[in-house]
């Protein structure tokens, strides 16, 4: 699991996917100051970098239970989800936030029949909300969820206690601390970043007080 987080944490500087930026931090949509910004969907523009997240998807497929269906979180788990799908030949199928509110109105698009087994995909991990929803969802249903899986995890600890309280497995490719040290191993940040970086991992609400 180390080889498969320090590569896929070099894949995501390599191409972009994660922006690190201590002295200019970003704003996220819950106007949390971060000194990282994570898009996975960038991953999707390059077609080796796709196969290797994919490769790395399946591998880590094998620490879960055997399961009937992949679902992928909409929308970033989506397209993660399906190349998972096709890379194992199981049934797909996705998870809305919302029912749709048009048609059959539907929450759950796809074939999926009650007490199948199901591993969900997600893109990354922050709290672990919309995973846990997506589960809720999916429980409510009537499947059985083995787990969820993502390519990236900022290693909170919220979303690490609402896993363990569920009793519900997820697994990352790579995550937070991989990242930054590739970063830093690779030339990405200087030390004076990485310490930065360290630092708003133990606190990023405090951290993103004190700039404003």
């Amino acid at each position: 699991m180390e080889h498969i987080a320090d590569h896929i944490a070099q894949c995501l500087l390599e191409v972009n996917a994660v922006k690190l930026s201590p002295k200019a931090p970003f704003t996220w949509a819950s106007g949390l100051k971060s000194p990282i910004y994570c898009d996975n969907r960038v991953l999707l523009s390059y077609p080796d970098i796709r196969a290797i997240v994919k490769d790395s998807f399946v591998k880590i497929s094998t620490y879960f239970d055997d399961f009937d269906v992949i679902a992928g979180v909409a929308t970033a788990g989506i397209p993660h989800g399906m190349l998972l799908a096709d890379a194992l030949k199981k049934p797909f199928i996705y998870v809305r936030d919302k029912p749709k509110a048009h048609g059959r109105q539907n929450i759950i698009e796809g074939n999926l029949a009650p007490n199948q087994t199901v591993l969900v995909v997600e893109d990354l991990i922050s709290t672990g909300g919309s995973a846990l929803n997506a589960v809720d969802t999916l429980e409510a249903s009537g499947a059985i969820v083995v787990g969820v899986v993502a390519i990236f995890s900022y290693g909170f600890e919220k979303a690490t206690s609402e896993f363990r309280n569920r009793s519900l497995h997820c697994k990352t490719l790579t995550n937070y601390l991989a990242l930054i040290n590739i970063a830093l191993k690779n030339k990405y940040i200087d030390q004076s970043d990485f310490e930065e970086l360290q630092h708003w991992m133990s606190n990023p609400e405090k951290w993103s007080n004190e700039r404003g």
